[in-house]
């Protein structure tokens, strides 16, 4: 692994030096530096506290929207729907069980077995991440480890019924008016135009301009953006950075994924990382006939430019990856099964605290299905009225791109995208980043902001030890958006020296 900047070790290099100084000074110092490390200890401690009060009252709220949802959605859509909120359990004497039963690496994706004194079915699962529907309440968590014994898990028969309704239905074109307490805009709903709209992903294509003289040979860029995000991501920073060189010799491709910005957002959907990957696979490699290119990812996209790369080994030509959710799983937990690393992975994420903040939005977002979607009503379905009023606030001196970017989504597409991409892809992402190090020869770049509080430099660190070859940037005074966002020219020529260099 070639690490571009290592700045904490020249700052530890300076402290070292720094040992030559008086005692008094040194003595006043070690006092400052016990100052600190006492106040930490305090805080730590309080963050603690007030993250118990608020995660405890934050399950007993999740509990009552549920109930809240349900009457709303059934005097709106004349239907009950469905949630994941039934937890796991081992069915009483004469009840029907449901078990899961996750399959062996090269089996395939997981099977659920449907069994009763009277009838015995199967249900494939798609990849669907255990933790939609294992995330037990913050003081049952702390009484019991979420480490599964084998690899095998019992759920409630609602949850196997509502994942059964959504893979058994019969394929239609998806569901072309919005629920109610999704946005029904033009930017939000532009996919129900045509069923060829529907059936593709929204994709912002920049070709380089027809040439006057002898054609120039292009090579194809597909950028995938992150979670919560959309392709503006890209076309608002980036796209407009690169120079006159690279605009005529490189297509860029930038597409908003399956439930984001401009593409379809199917209800029935569960958003599993196949369907991402075929969706991208459908609407930009054969749509336009793309042999080889470069893949640059953002954070979610991350895992899913993995997965294109082993699907595509020959196509790759350079993988740039921004700061990738990989956290290695510890062998004792990556032994008890694919759930068990999907439990691990999702504490990562979401840890259940209230500070930093960005870690308190991640655990609404992950631990609690009814609280997100209050947060996706209250926000993503009324962003025309956030983008009004923050161009008032600022008298238009401040683009408003990221709202686009953040809030065009539903929380089903977020929801399921959440768990089923970051969380259930855990098991996989060694056996991913092991083909990109040792089957595919192309460059790989890797880079991360030193203040991302959403996914800690280490996940980067971590995943160029597992490629060797991989160049590591690591941005100081950088977080997980400012990562390209106020530095676009500097990321814009970063990647047109990875791609000259492939």
């Amino acid at each position: 692994m070639h690490i571009a900047t290592c700045v904490w070790q020249e700052k530890a290099a300076g402290g070292m030096g720094g040992a030559a100084v008086g005692g008094g000074e040194w003595g006043a110092a070690g006092a400052r530096a016990r100052a600190v490390a006492a106040l930490g200890v305090a805080g730590c401690a309080l963050n603690c506290a007030v993250s118990f009060v608020v995660f405890s009252a934050l399950d007993v709220l999740d509990v009552l929207l549920c109930l809240v949802y349900k009457l709303v959605d059934y005097a709106v859509d004349a239907e009950w729907k469905s949630c994941y909120c039934a937890a796991a359990a081992s069915g009483s004497a004469g009840t029907r069980r449901v078990q899961a039963t996750a399959a062996a690496p090269a089996a395939g994706p997981k099977v659920v077995r449907l069994s009763s004194a009277s009838s015995s079915a199967k249900l494939q699962l798609e990849d669907v991440s255990d933790t939609l529907y294992v995330r037990p309440s913050l003081l049952a968590d702390g009484t019991r480890t979420y480490i599964h014994a084998a690899p095998a898990l019992t759920v409630s028969p609602a949850i196997a019924e509502l994942i059964r309704g959504k893979m058994d239905r019969p394929r239609r074109p998806p569901r072309q008016a919005p629920c109610w307490s999704d946005c029904d805009c033009k930017v939000c709903h532009a996919w129900s135009g045509s069923p060829a709209s529907s059936s593709h992903l929204y994709v912002h294509v920049q070709a380089p301009p027809p040439a006057s003289e002898a054609p120039v040979e292009t090579e194809d860029v597909v950028f995938i953006h992150g979670f919560i995000s959309s392709s503006v991501f890209w076309t608002e920073t980036v796209f407009p950075a690169f120079s006159p060189s690279a605009r005529s010799h490189y297509r860029m491709f930038a597409v908003d994924l399956l439930g984001f910005g401009r593409s379809p957002k199917p209800a029935e959907s569960l958003y599993t990382l196949r369907e991402h990957v075929e969706m991208i696979e459908r609407s930009v490699l054969r749509r336009y006939r793309l042999g080889s290119f470069h893949v640059v990812a953002h954070s979610l996209g991350s895992v899913l430019a993995l997965a294109l790369a082993v699907r595509h080994p020959a196509a790759v030509k350079s993988l740039t990856l921004l700061a990738p959710p990989y956290f290695p799983v510890p062998e004792s937990v990556s032994a008890a099964g694919a759930g068990a690393a999907a439990q691990y992975v999702m504490r990562k994420v979401a840890p259940r605290r209230v500070w930093p903040p960005i870690a308190f939005g991640g655990s609404m977002a992950c631990w609690y299905e009814h609280v997100s979607r209050t947060i996706c009503l209250t926000i993503c379905r009324h962003h025309r009225v956030w983008d009004r009023l923050f161009r008032i606030f600022t008298r238009n001196r401040v683009r408003t791109f990221l709202i686009e970017a953040f809030m065009c989504h539903t929380h089903n597409a977020a929801w399921h995208t959440l768990h089923n991409i970051i969380c259930g892809s855990a098991a996989r992402m060694d056996a991913y980043l092991d083909v990109v190090a040792h089957q595919l020869s192309c460059k790989v770049a890797l880079f991360h902001g030193r203040d991302d509080e959403l996914l800690p430099v280490d996940c980067t660190l971590a995943a160029g030890l597992r490629v060797p070859r991989a160049r590591v940037t690591v941005y100081d005074r950088k977080d997980h958006i400012t990562i390209v966002v106020g530095q676009e020219k500097l990321f814009a020529a970063e990647l047109e020296a990875i791609w000259r260099a492939d």
